[in-house]
């Protein structure tokens, strides 16, 4: 870790997740299982001032600690981002009540936290409207209606999720919501899992609610463009934790091969291990100094720069690694493969971005 705090021991889970990585990747078996472990090894308290139950240090240790987890399964590491970027919004939100009725168990991962806000980020860089809305019933009540297609980390035995709201046409002017759903609240449906290739067990589905009234001390800002922005870092910033740990163990595996593959790919892998330090030097630098609250297109560079290693990195495991990894159960070779086949599409997808980039350049040259 980069930074002064308790940090945890993570050996045993560690030593879970490369044994059950596939497992995790192509079955739902262990669904249930990866929120209680990740808790109890202590990683959601990265990060998490001492004062707020966490264990110190700073987002940056935070985006080390999913890296850490990417490097032995990205499913898992897709869950962790999901519940630790939630915790942030728990704790950058001025909302006393929501620390105090959800944060212990967010920490603990006794309850999953689902950040439900890729449609947000979507919106506040002009990509999609918004999908949910809300109408207001009186000063402090309102009611919630709309679906979102793809959560993560809406773990069945109970979670709690944030979603932005447009304001109906009855409060024209006042800027969307952020609000923090909980599961049992009523008219909030869950659909099944989502049919996906890879990261299955990673609890992703859809999320409706119809009707849904909740008050004020459900709120996680008033104002959710300002405060996207605010949190923006932090939401991407752990996101690319996922990229960087999935190219670090790509590129250890070619490490990991014969004398005669590792030299043929040698300088390559080197340019590709020096330019992921930088890169990951520079996200760290620049999320814990605000550089991308201002900047955001820095951050969108750093996170395509970042899928781009990947690419590269699993294409050099794969050509040393040869037929031997296309079979099962062959070191993750195949895995990691599947794994790199998402990093381009999370959102905000690179195409989304690149978008964002082009327009910004348009911007700034007219």
């Amino acid at each position: 870790m980069t930074s002064q705090g308790l940090q945890p021991d993570t050996s045993e889970l560690d030593a879970w997740l490369a044994t059950n990585a596939e497992a995790i990747d192509t079955t739902q078996a262990l669904a249930s299982e990866i929120l209680p472990r990740l808790g109890r090894a202590g990683v959601f308290r990265i990060g998490v001032p001492a004062h707020f139950g966490g264990s110190g240090a700073t987002i940056a240790d935070a985006i080390e600690a999913v890296a850490h987890v990417a490097e032995q399964s990205l499913a898992a590491a897709f869950v962790f981002w999901g519940q630790r970027t939630f915790i942030e919004y728990v704790l950058q939100s001025s909302n006393e009540s929501l620390r105090t009725r959800w944060l212990d168990t967010l920490l603990s991962g006794e309850l999953a936290g689902a950040t439900g806000l890729s449609n947000a980020m979507k919106y506040l860089s002009n990509i999609e409207p918004l999908q949910m809305k809300a109408r207001s019933l009186n000063g402090d009540q309102w009611t919630l209606d709309g679906s979102l297609p793809w959560i993560t980390n809406l773990r069945p035995q109970g979670f709690v999720a944030a979603a932005a709201f447009d304001h109906a046409s009855q409060e024209s002017g006042v800027p969307p919501s952020i609000f923090a759903i909980p599961h049992d609240a009523k008219g909030v449906t869950r659909s099944e899992d989502l049919d996906l290739v890879a990261l299955r067990s990673s609890n992703t589905a859809a999320l409706r609610v119809e009707g849904t009234v909740l008050d004020q001390s459900f709120r996680i800002t008033a104002d959710a463009p300002a405060w996207l922005a605010r949190v923006r870092p932090g939401f991407l910033g752990l996101q690319c934790g996922m990229s960087v740990g999935l190219a670090r163990r790509c590129l250890a595996a070619v490490g990991e091969a014969g004398p005669g593959s590792r030299a043929a790919v040698a300088g390559e892998a080197e340019h590709l291990a020096n330019e992921l330090e930088d890169l990951t030097h520079r996200l760290k630098d620049g999320v814990l100094k605000g550089i991308f609250i201002a900047a955001p297109a820095a951050l969108f560079e750093i996170r395509i720069a970042l899928a781009a290693i990947v690419e590269a990195a699993v294409g050099l495991e794969v050509q040393v690694t040869g037929g031997r990894g296309y079979l099962r159960g062959q070191g993750g070779t195949a895995r990691r493969m599947r794994e790199a086949a998402f990093v381009p599409i999370v959102t905000p997808s690179l195409v989304q971005l690149k978008n964002q980039l082009a327009l910004h350049a348009k911007a700034h040259s007219a």
